[in-house]
C-alpha cells in the first residue's frame, strides 16, 4: 500500500508535463512576434513605396506609368516577393486643404498588397477548416502630396 501511494504522489515526470504544456504556447508567440514584425516591416515598406510613387505623380508634365513604375521598383527593392501582386491606384485629381477654406489640387497614391503570414495562417487553417481565417491579408498604404503647378 505505501509503494503504491507513493507512487501516486510523487513528482516524478512532473517536468516533462509541464514543458509539454508550456511549450507550445512559448513557440507561437515566438513565432507571433516575428510573424507581425515581417508585417509592420512589409507595411513600412509600402508606406515608402507610395511617398515614391507620389513624389513622381506631382510632377508637372508627367510621363505616363512613370508613378507606378517608380512604386513597383521600390517594392522590389524592398524585397517583396511578389511585388506584382501589388494593386497600385494613382488619383492626379484629388484636393488637399491647405488651411483657411483654401483647396489644392493633389495626387493620392494607394498601394494594397496581399501579405500572407508563413506560419500563422497554415496554423490557422489546421485548427478552424472552412474558414477564410488562414486568408492572405491586404496591407493598405496611402500618400498624398500637393501638385506642382505647370
Amino acid at each position: 500500500m505505501t509503494r503504491i501511494r507513493r507512487l501516486l504522489t510523487g513528482e516524478r515526470g512532473t517536468a516533462l508535463l509541464e514543458t509539454a504544456l508550456t511549450l507550445p504556447l512559448l513557440l507561437l508567440v515566438s513565432v507571433g512576434i516575428f510573424e507581425f514584425g515581417r508585417a509592420y516591416q512589409t507595411w513600412q515598406v509600402l508606406t515608402n513605396a507610395a511617398r515614391e510613387g507620389a513624389r513622381i505623380a506631382v510632377l508637372p508634365f508627367p510621363v505616363a506609368g512613370a508613378a507606378t513604375a517608380a512604386v513597383r521598383g521600390y517594392l522590389t527593392s524592398g524585397q517583396l516577393s511578389n511585388a506584382a501582386d501589388a494593386t497600385i491606384v494613382i488619383d492626379s485629381n484629388a484636393t488637399i486643404s491647405i488651411g483657411g477654406g483654401n483647396t489644392a489640387s493633389a495626387s493620392v497614391v494607394t498601394v494594397n498588397y496581399p501579405f500572407q503570414f508563413i506560419v500563422l495562417q497554415p496554423v490557422a487553417r489546421l485548427l478552424v477548416s472552412g474558414s477564410t481565417l488562414g486568408a492572405p491579408i491586404t496591407l493598405t498604404a496611402s500618400a498624398q502630396m500637393r501638385n506642382e503647378s505647370q
